[in-house]
């Protein structure tokens, strides 16, 4: 017992970085940096779209043939992407409280994010590559 008072370090420093989940705020982090990395590739997306507006499926394949907006809009899907998982992860961990079934909830968004975001990447390449 002694040894807890001879101790240099205070109760809030052994536990710095540790959460409920043992991962701190590297979660809060993410989301706020998806967040803000959005901000620009919506105004990309929101662009891309007027530019193609009416001009079907030629005129938006010949514009994700340049490089530039193929790189901008998947990095939007994999941004979007990444922040919705973590969204929903944490919906999921506060409002299921029987572990079984939030474990299943978890595994379902993370397969869920996984199978948006690929067929998000394959359908822009797929464009931008015009196979």
């Amino acid at each position: 017992m002694a040894e807890l008072h001879n101790r240099i370090e205070t109760p809030l420093k052994r536990v710095r970085g540790l959460g409920s989940a043992r991962s701190g705020t590297e979660h809060f982090w993410r989301q706020r940096l998806t967040a803000i990395a959005q901000i620009p590739l919506t105004i990309a997306f929101v662009v891309l779209v007027l530019k193609t507006l009416g001009g079907g499926y030629d005129a938006l394949a010949a514009t994700l043939a340049n490089p530039l907006w193929a790189v901008l809009m998947l990095l939007f899907v994999v941004t979007g992407v990444m922040h919705m998982r973590i969204g929903m992860q944490v919906i999921i961990e506060d409002y299921a409280h029987e572990e079984g079934p939030k474990f299943a909830w978890l595994i379902l968004n993370n397969f869920f994010a996984i199978l948006v975001g690929l067929a998000c990447v394959v359908a822009i390449l797929k464009l931008s590559f015009g196979a």
